[in-house]
């Protein structure tokens, strides 16, 4: 085998060290201009270099990178993906074009024979296919383009546009991260609107977790001081995942805050109506009229609230299409299902409001959907009817044991299959 001349050793290492050059700690310009440059040094006989992008948007290719071009050659006017140099390239082509000076696909002749250019190799540069710019070489005197040059020519081609598209995709990823962390940043912010701790109340052992399936989410529940002997309760679950659900979620959570604050008096004032059903309906029926002004067509927001008065041992609720809350009394349970639609669908809807009587040892349980409707890997849903039956079996236990082995039965169940639904549960104990 003949040994190769120092040209073509030369050749051989440019041609080397443009393969490493994606890899390297540059930037995408820093990458396309040593591209170019090496495109002249490689190609015998070539002067200049040009790596321009198609812009969709405007349909012409901008000038990203060049080499041995003058400025004023660079920026003699736009170059349009219908140019029917461009047009052959895209479509696979190796357009030479013999002597620019003459040929009438050139449109800028004038600045062509300024710039001492007179021969043209047009490469496309291509990604999965598809057309993303162009590489063109130039030559100061008459030169035919042989196989090799074409051959070289596209691999630089080939180099650019790997270079190009890994640095679209890192910027993607960049801005993907960033994104995450502004959707991490507003998961923290919703936590906070979830209690930290379950309030101490004499007469009830309370006790609650959240636990969303995304950063962000839609369940929510609050708890609200009426007065020293009552407090208010609320479980809700706004249609939706993600922030537009996160977003509905702080809103509504506002407007609860808001309404009770409005319909009872001061913690710590006598209040007729700390259990009455006529204020509760009337929050209810507040909460609905702003749901229907804010909630768009399939969105709705499913809402359990109930109002328990320590004092005279009483729980009054409305279910507004939300699972309903259980009472466990002494192995038996007792669905709390009276209300009505869920919010934010009929203006005019009606609301019923239940009021029980509750004894020591009762024990209440409030959850979202999340909690029944999770999934092992062959897709069936741990369910109501085991969730009821764990709930009945620590129904003995303290509120906040209750609350850990039911979450850990279902854990038990679904194993480590990936969950798509918040999960919100609360525990009241009477004591």
């Amino acid at each position: 085998m003949a040994e190769k001349t120092q040209q073509e050793i030369v050749r051989d290492e440019q041609i080397y060290h443009l393969t490493t050059l994606v890899a390297g700690a540059f930037s995408l310009q820093e990458v396309l201009d040593k591209l170019a440059e090496a495109a002249v040094k490689i190609i015998a006989g070539v002067k200049a270099c040009s790596i321009r992008l198609l812009d969709e948007e405007a349909g012409d290719l901008k000038m990203r990178s060049s080499y041995g071009l003058s400025e004023e050659y660079q920026n003699k006017g736009p170059v349009s993906k219908n140019d029917p140099v461009i047009e052959a390239a895209f479509a696979g082509e190796a357009v030479v074009l013999d002597d620019m000076r003459v040929d009438d696909r050139v449109k800028y002749k004038n600045a062509t024979m300024h710039e001492g250019l007179v021969s043209q190799l047009t490469v496309a540069m291509r990604f999965r296919g598809k057309a993303i710019g162009v590489l063109r070489l130039y030559s100061p005197k008459p030169r035919q383009f042989y196989e090799d040059d074409i051959n070289l020519a596209r691999v630089v081609a080939s180099q650019c546009a790997v270079a190009i598209t890994n640095a679209k995709l890192y910027a993607e990823a960049i801005n993907g991260q960033r994104m995450a962390e502004q959707i991490r940043l507003a998961g923290v912010i919703q936590r906070r609107m979830i209690p930290e701790k379950a309030p101490s109340i004499p007469g009830l052992d309370i006790a609650a977790t959240y636990t969303p399936c995304f950063d962000v989410g839609g369940d929510f529940y609050d708890f609200l001081r009426v007065n020293d002997d009552s407090i208010a309760v609320a479980i809700a679950d706004v249609m939706g995942k993600g922030i537009p659900a996160a977003i509905m979620m702080s809103l509504f959570r506002g407007a609860v805050r808001a309404y009770v604050d409005t319909e009872y008096p001061l913690a710590g004032e006598v209040s007729p109506l700390a259990d009455g059903k006529d204020t509760i309906g009337e929050i209810i029926n507040r909460l609905n009229k702003m749901a229907c002004g804010e909630c768009k067509d399939g969105e709705f927001v499913a809402m359990f609230y109930a109002t328990i008065d320590v004092r005279n041992k009483t729980i009054s609720y409305c279910n507004c299409g939300h699972e309903p809350a259980v009472l466990i009394r002494n192995g038996q349970i007792t669905e709390l299902e009276k209300g009505g639609f869920v919010l934010g669908i009929e203006e005019q809807a009606d609301y019923e409001i239940e009021t029980l009587k509750l004894k020591s040892g009762d024990c209440l349980l409030f959850y979202t959907d999340g909690l029944i409707d999770a999934a092992d890997f062959d897709g069936e849903f741990w369910g109501r009817e085991r969730m009821l039956e764990t709930a009945k079996k620590f129904a003995a236990l303290d509120a906040e044991q209750m609350v850990q082995n039911v979450l850990g039965y279902r854990r038990r169940f679904v194993g480590l299959a990936k969950q798509v639904d918040d999960t919100s549960v609360i525990v009241i104990k009477v004591n």
